[in-house]
């Protein structure tokens, strides 16, 4: 079973409203209750526009009680920091420690569990409340925050500029050639497209594996991926090619075009790359070699293997 609590607060008083969190919030729970095939993926709570403390207090409880396979909390809204320490607002005018919420979640015997906050200051998620600064989370659990202790998020456009990357990575941006989409690849997309951005993402993570949030249709065909160790007898072995493998020519063949085609799309997503020219097709036409790349080796163990 995997659980989320997805809220998005921004009816606050005494004109402090925001405008992108129920927005945010509402796309969020449409992409965690299903993959991209439709299947179902997350069973999602949703508080939006507005919630009082104690009402949210309860509902992290209840999101990361028990034991799921994976529990995540989403909070878009206010974030506040004061000598007590950093908090998140709600609605009420009352504000909840992210150290309380902390607690909940390492004392969690849920198997994955997984925080995800864009508000300000919410880099301080996870770290003990010390001038150290130093982080104590415990086994199983991962924190995604929109920017560091010490910064603001932002809002363009009717949307958090960091959930909008977030959306984006959960679209598929952020997805392997499995089709998979963890919470690390998330934070490595996020990361390098806030670049032009003044605040930045911190991740934390205390797990031996990474568990998909969400699955998309892959880039590349799995039959394909399990072919690597069809057409490559050892990682580091060449794969020989001539002009019977480009369509063009007069002498090719059936077989070779089929997997002409195949090692070009492997090409396209970084597995395969031609030897001693620039282009496949003048590897094949000049009767030279493709090899694997790094991330190509790596696939290839997993199709000799047999885990792909």
């Amino acid at each position: 079973m995997k659980r989320a609590l997805v809220v998005g607060l921004q009816d606050y008083p005494n004109g402090q409203s925001l405008s992108g969190c129920t927005n945010d919030a509402i796309e969020m729970a449409k992409r965690l209750e299903r993959h991209e095939s439709g299947d179902k993926n997350f069973d999602v709570a949703c508080v939006y526009g507005n919630c009082s403390r104690g009402d949210l207090k309860a509902s992290i409880d209840k999101c990361f009680e028990d034991t799921a396979e994976t529990a995540l909390f989403y909070f878009a809204g206010h974030g506040m920091s004061d000598q007590y320490g950093e908090h998140i607002v709600t609605t009420d005018e009352a504000d909840l420690s992210l150290s309380e919420i902390l607690v909940i979640v390492n004392n969690s015997k849920c198997r994955n569990k997984v925080v995800i906050l864009d508000s300000c200051f919410s880099g301080a998620m996870g770290n003990q409340n010390s001038p150290s600064n130093t982080a104590a989370i415990e086994s199983g659990v991962t924190i995604l925050t929109a920017c560091t202790r010490q910064q603001v998020a932002m809002e363009c456009k009717g949307h958090g500029v960091f959930t909008t990357l977030l959306l984006a990575a959960l679209d598929g941006e952020a997805a392997d050639l499995m089709g998979n989409i963890t919470p690390g690849a998330i934070y490595a997309f996020i990361d390098k497209s806030l670049g032009a951005w003044g605040q930045r993402p911190v991740f934390k993570t205390n797990v031996m594996a990474f568990s998909p949030l969400r699955k998309v249709k892959p880039p590349i065909d799995v039959q394909i991926l399990q072919n690597l160790a069809v057409y490559f007898q050892a990682e580091d072995s060449p794969y020989a090619l001539d002009p019977s493998y480009e369509y063009t020519n007069t002498q090719s063949t059936d077989k070779n075009i089929r997997i002409m085609k195949e090692l070009q799309k492997l090409e396209r997503v970084g597995l395969v790359i031609p030897c001693g020219t620039e282009h496949m097709y003048y590897a094949a036409m000049e009767s030279k070699s493709c090899q694997l790349t790094a991330v190509g080796r790596h696939y290839w163990r997993l199709a000799k293997e047999k885990r792909i």
